[in-house]
């Protein structure tokens, strides 16, 4: 039996005049973290209704895979260095894969 994977869901809300910016450093930190042997996808989408809101959907192996993202050199100095000041504020979701019954 496998491990199941880790899902994170990310809303960004960046500050006024800020969403192209953190679109922009977004396309940065998801190809580095595509990198990362733990990710499995790391995508990135703008709101149909609130353009101004993003969602981060990202996937990786276990918690400690995404615990290793959280402490890579590309997002201490993309994700935390530059993006998180951009942003009014941001809601992080974990959740573990639902495995068959």
């Amino acid at each position: 039996m496998s491990t199941p994977q880790f899902q994170v869901i990310a809303r960004y809300f960046p500050q006024a005049g800020q969403t192209e910016a953190v679109l922009t450093l977004l396309g940065e930190l998801a190809a580095a973290s595509r990198t990362e042997p733990a990710n499995r996808a790391y995508d990135f989408y703008r709101g149909v209704t609130n353009s101004d809101e993003i969602v981060i959907l990202e996937r990786y192996d276990d918690e400690a895979g995404f615990a290793a993202h959280r402490d890579s050199e590309h997002f201490q100095r993309i994700g935390v260095g530059r993006i998180i000041p951009l942003l009014a504020d941001r809601v992080i979701e974990r959740f573990h894969e639902a495995t068959d019954a």
